[in-house]
């Protein structure tokens, strides 16, 4: 049996709230084969992090986001 077979049947097995996780993390994979929405997404993550953080380290986050572009890790 190939391993898409193998596969499909496990899937088959899960609850349908598992199958959905299993969906969303075959959409990641894909994703992360392709290099533009690879780097979109991960500019997103980024954005989203700052966004969502509370700020307590504002001036500690903004040097370390500094840093990070100076090294070309992120772009503006």
């Amino acid at each position: 049996m190939a391993i898409h077979d193998v596969t499909i049947a496990k899937i088959q097995q899960l609850p349908e709230s598992l199958v959905q996780e299993v969906s969303d993390f075959v959409d990641f994979l894909l994703m992360r084969r392709d290099g533009a929405r690879w780097q979109l997404w991960t500019h997103f993550a980024e954005a989203l992090e700052l966004a969502e953080s509370d700020f307590t380290g504002y001036l500690t986050n903004l040097k370390d986001y500094e840093n990070r572009l100076a090294r070309g890790e992120i772009q503006w």
